[in-house]
């Protein structure tokens, strides 16, 4: 079964993960820190580190693994996952979290042979599983490198501030968000791998929020004035599990009786309350109907069953009795929060929409368990069990809102959705659909591939959900116009609004994790920075030599003609 969270990695009390000497230090040096410990950060961490570097991370929460552990959100992945489109260090994870199961739970004889073994049989991913096993397997990946005294892990710190000299920044220093004890960290290079780009204004790296206009990018989807307070939604994630004939029903949420009423106002108009089995359909925006049987097994006719959606542990997959019920994970258009933004707000501001954000979700959960209708005429199912030993926490909901769009660097280049929308390219290249391919970037150092998916946002829009081509990502993206040893590791990369929505999702959140953690080791060998390795043909060449050596692909593979 999986690994206590009290494990390996939280031997110094979930503070500082290494050697204990440095339990008191005040200040630490290395070749890379890594501000940010989620799927980016620990891409980058590792990589640096493959690379020889000495790395300290930092994490805000007590876990590492952002999006896969302490956001709770199964992993949106493309079509060809299994076959390429990914880094070789990616598909090592992902292959670890099918071992973790085979070793450690009762899965019966079928699904032990099942070579693309989906523990929850979602349908949104071929892997969708528990957040502690992704945890435990980050965990040991990272485990080698901390008891080799090349990595230092700081759980539960957050940069507060950064010194800056010029166009360099010298050192950037963290406070436990357990004690207030600060820590100063020296480095070589920086990576900005926070879920919000939280160091960009720290360190005064210029950088843009939310919807940039269409003068700004010429995006066909761009409005005409930017606007830059309108970001996605956030959504705080859980997951339940279902006991037929049981009564699991939480207490009734504050907010419950407005969430119960909440029409959204948005821009084309949502079809009628939140709380409720219909939706916008994301790409034509008219009204799809959803449903909801945590007794069903699967769809009906062209009826979405939520309750596979996310589904992150099916039952019939392992040994009866070894699960009482599945277990889903609720990341739906109900839960998401589009009344106001985390980041680019007050501290009070974002904590109260926070606070909204985990009121809505729990609204949800109790409509669900008393009020939602049934496909048998009746409402609610009590025996919906919230599941706390999942997510880790006391009110049995994330450790971190899931973050869908972050501060992004004003970099040396900056994708839009000219380069990988699939109508944008036919109206830039006049080519046929089937003729099209994303813009080849010459300084690519990997690959991804997502629709442009951006669910409802702050100021007001519906959904923007287009289709883009499979793409690259251009190191130009992840260095800064002027500042020198930072580089992006997540989310925020040069990026618009737009691209964000195909950016944003977790292979290629790795891939940019990664590939920054190349960049910066690589950096530190030669002595020079990375726009120069991007300005050099032959450094540029050496480095897309190394990092495909490495596992990383630079270039979707071309069907050979007939």
């Amino acid at each position: 079964m999986p690994l206590n969270r009290r494990s390996f990695l939280a031997a110094a009390g979930g503070a500082l993960l290494g050697p204990a000497s440095l339990a008191a230090a005040r200040e630490l040096s290395c070749d890379v820190a890594v501000i940010g410990g989620g799927t980016g950060g620990c891409a980058a961490a590792l990589a640096a580190l493959r690379n020889g570097m000495r790395v300290v991370m930092t994490e805000e929460t007590d876990w590492v693994g952002g999006q896969l552990t302490s956001q709770a959100v199964p992993p949106d992945e493309h079509a060809w996952i299994e076959m390429f489109g990914a880094t070789a260090l990616y598909r090592a994870y992902r292959h670890a979290v099918r071992e973790y199961y085979r070793k450690h739970y009762p899965l019966t004889p079928e699904a032990r042979a099942r070579i693309h073994l989906n523990p929850g049989d979602g349908s949104v991913s071929r892997i969708t599983h528990e957040p502690p096993v992704s945890l435990a397997v980050i965990e040991a990946m990272l485990a080698p490198h901390i008891s080799g005294g090349r990595l230092i892990v700081l759980l539960s710190h957050k940069p507060v501030a950064a010194d800056i000299n010029g166009d360099s920044v010298r050192a950037v220093t963290v406070r436990s968000t357990q004690t207030a004890a600060e820590k100063t960290i020296h480095a070589r290079y920086f990576l900005d791998a926070t879920e919000q780009g939280d160091l960009l204004p720290l360190s005064k790296t210029e950088y843009v929020t939310g919807f940039e206009s269409r003068k700004q990018t010429g995006e066909p989807h761009a409005p005409e004035q930017a606007q830059p307070a309108n970001i996605q939604a956030f959504t705080v994630c859980y997951a339940v599990d279902y006991l037929e004939g049981e009564d699991h029903t939480i207490d009734k949420p504050e907010e419950y009786s407005f969430w119960r009423d909440y029409v959204p106002r948005l821009t084309p108009p949502w079809p009628g309350k939140l709380l409720g089995w219909h939706m916008s359909n994301p790409v034509t925006l008219k009204v799809r109907n959803v449903g909801f049987d945590p007794s069903a097994d699967q769809n009906t006719g062209n009826v979405l069953n939520l309750w596979i959606y996310r589904r992150i542990a099916n039952r019939a997959n392992f040994l009866p009795g070894a699960y009482r019920g599945s277990i889903s994970l609720i990341n739906w258009p109900q839960n998401d929060y589009w009344l106001g933004n985390l980041h680019e707000v007050s501290d009070a501001e974002a904590a109260r929409h926070l606070k909204r954000g985990k009121q809505l979700s729990l609204s949800l959960l109790y409509w669900m368990q008393t009020e939602a209708p049934r496909p048998d005429g009746k409402q609610g199912w009590k025996g919906l069990r919230l599941r706390h030993d999942i997510t880790g926490t006391e009110d049995g909901l994330a450790k971190y809102p899931y973050i869908r769009e972050s501060r992004r660097i004003l970099a040396e280049f900056t994708v839009v959705e000219q380069h990988v929308g699939t109508e944008a390219r036919m109206q830039t290249t006049g080519k046929k659909r089937e003729e099209l391919t994303a813009e080849e970037f010459p300084d690519s150092v990997g690959i991804g591939s997502y629709r442009i998916d951006l669910h409802p946002s702050s100021g007001g829009d519906n959904y923007i959900d287009v289709s883009s081509l499979p793409f690259q990502i251009p190191l130009g993206a992840l260095i800064p116009r002027r500042v020198e040893n930072l580089l992006a590791a997540s989310k925020n990369l040069g990026v618009t609004h737009i691209t964000n929505g195909c950016y944003r999702l977790h292979p290629v959140e790795w891939n940019i994790g990664e590939a920054a953690g190349c960049a910066a080791a690589q950096a530190v060998r030669l002595s020079v920075p990375p726009r120069k390795i991007r300005s050099s043909r032959r450094l540029l060449e050496e480095f897309q030599s190394a990092i495909r050596a490495q596992g990383i692909e630079t270039a979707w593979p071309r069907l050979s003609p007939r």
